[in-house]
């Protein structure tokens, strides 16, 4: 399994604020859709609530020790993994806080939209150890004033002889 982590974040790593994005921009809402349609994506139950429903072609995955309909729920990140460890699937970890902070160390590949803007914010994503991953930039762009970039970190895989 490859553990794939996707945010759109602030200069100060912000993601959310009161249960909604700091900055939905349009084009990143569909950046998102292309890189995690057909994939696993996993989240939390806050993250679910605020989308409000399971998004469609993917498998829908909620860390939580709630029923919830039309996806699948795990009570724990080790649930999770006891099922999934050995698959050849690319799962997304889509939010909030709490999950990214849990599988931030598990992170094979970071997908993060980087705005050129700081936001208020009550939920930040993880900061991470950028020496172990090659960065590469997938594109710039500009919404109105908000300059920001699509980032790919990929984790350097050290091979021992």
């Amino acid at each position: 399994m490859n553990i794939n982590l996707i945010a759109a974040v602030g200069k100060n790593y912000e993601i959310g604020y009161k249960n909604e994005l700091v900055c939905p921009i349009k084009e990143d809402l569909i950046f998102f859709k292309n890189v995690t349609i057909y994939h696993t994506v996993l989240m939390g139950k806050n993250t679910y609530l605020s989308i409000g429903r399971p998004l469609p072609n993917r498998v829908n995955i909620v860390l939580t020790h709630s029923v919830i309909e039309d996806v699948i729920t795990y009570k724990s990140k080790e649930d999770f993994f006891k099922d999934y460890e050995n698959t050849l699937e690319d799962v997304f970890i889509i939010g909030g806080e709490s999950i990214y902070n849990e599988f931030i160390n598990d992170a094979d590949n970071i997908y993060l939209t980087e705005i050129d803007k700081s936001f208020k914010a009550d939920t930040f994503f993880p900061t991470f150890d950028k020496s172990k991953y090659k960065k590469e930039v997938l594109s710039n762009l500009k919404d109105n004033d908000i300059n920001y970039k699509h980032v790919l970190y990929r984790r350097l895989k050290w091979v021992s002889l």
